[in-house]
């Protein structure tokens, strides 16, 4: 299946996430926060399918995280996660660099509905290109 970024600083939902995600065979590499994200995005060259990332993160937030990846790997598909109104007012001016934006709590059917959605739209993009 796909290769996922999944960055978050909260434990318990990483770990719902992660496991939400290998149920439906994707592989799932985690980072703490922005900073280990891009480290692990360069350390791959990018060669992920999806960086599924939370806003509102320690050492570089997920809107940073975003901007960056979009830069250095214009292709890999970007879906955000927050539990904030004002992070994701902050992610609507990112519209044309992002899949979309899962709001938190979410539900094991909507992480994953979530992510399907975002990986059957990046293939049609590289099917289109």
């Amino acid at each position: 299946m796909a290769r996922i970024l999944l960055c978050d600083d909260d434990d318990a939902v990483r770990a719902f996430v992660k496991r939400a995600l290998e149920l439906d065979g994707h592989a799932v590499t985690t980072a703490v926060d922005g900073a280990e994200g891009l480290d692990a995005l360069t350390a791959q060259d990018g060669a992920f399918d999806l960086l599924l990332t939370d806003i509102r993160m320690p050492m570089m937030d997920g809107i940073a995280l975003a901007l960056a990846t979009a830069r250095d790997f214009p292709g890999l598909t970007i879906l955000l996660m927050t539990g904030y109104a004002d992070q994701r007012e902050r992610a609507a001016d990112l519209q044309a660099l992002i899949h979309d934006v899962v709001t938190k709590p979410f539900s094991l059917d909507q992480i994953r509905a979530a992510v399907a959605d975002a990986l059957a739209a990046a293939t049609g993009k590289r099917l289109r290109a």
